[in-house]
């Protein structure tokens, strides 16, 4: 069954018998049985047989689609991170910076909290990129140079991608922005 189902459709299921769809969730459907009562079923089972299929109305909204959207709003108007791994080989390193005075004590930092502080530092800029495109005063002319600025930014700090786990999460400068054209 790869047909999408409305409340209301009448199916019946090979072990609890006729019945008829009474919710609609993001993976699976809510069920009265006549046989066992209220039953959830993953959409993705495929034992259930059609009887009477009953449209979903148009834009409906699932868990899901709203758990996404507000994933997104979130992005778009706060300062929350995702979580973005360091690279296995980097966990529980540690940086040393040394002097060229060889009577200094050199420094060490823990990568792990100097990668937090870069990611910090590409989220900010990624929500400034936002505030500077959603700002209703700027023209586009200075919206498009905020830009070019910021995507500088993004490449001198590319030097720092080799601390990411995954690719997706690294910076990108002009170079990287020219080849997604």
């Amino acid at each position: 069954m790869n047909e999408e189902l409305g409340i209301g459709s009448r199916v019946k299921h090979p072990q609890y018998g006729d019945g008829v769809v009474i919710n609609l969730k993001a993976h699976s459907y809510v069920i009265v049985f006549t046989s066992v009562g209220k039953k959830e079923l993953l959409r993705e089972q495929n034992t259930l047989e059609i009887i009477e299929a009953v449209e979903p109305p148009d834009g409906l909204i699932t868990t899901l689609d709203l758990e996404r959207t507000l994933i997104e709003i979130l992005k778009k108007w706060g300062d929350v991170q995702e979580i973005t791994p360091i690279g296995n080989k980097w966990i529980g390193g540690k940086m040393i910076l040394k002097a060229a005075d060889a009577n200094l004590t050199p420094k060490e930092i823990p990568i792990d909290g100097f990668f937090h502080k870069i990611v910090m530092l590409r989220d900010r800029l990624r929500v400034l990129e936002q505030r500077i495109n959603a700002h209703d005063k700027l023209t586009d002319e200075d919206k498009i140079n905020m830009q070019q600025y910021i995507t500088r930014i993004y490449g001198t700090l590319t030097t720092f991608n080799v601390l990411f786990k995954n690719p997706h999460d690294q910076f990108v400068g002009e170079k990287g922005n020219k080849a997604a054209d």
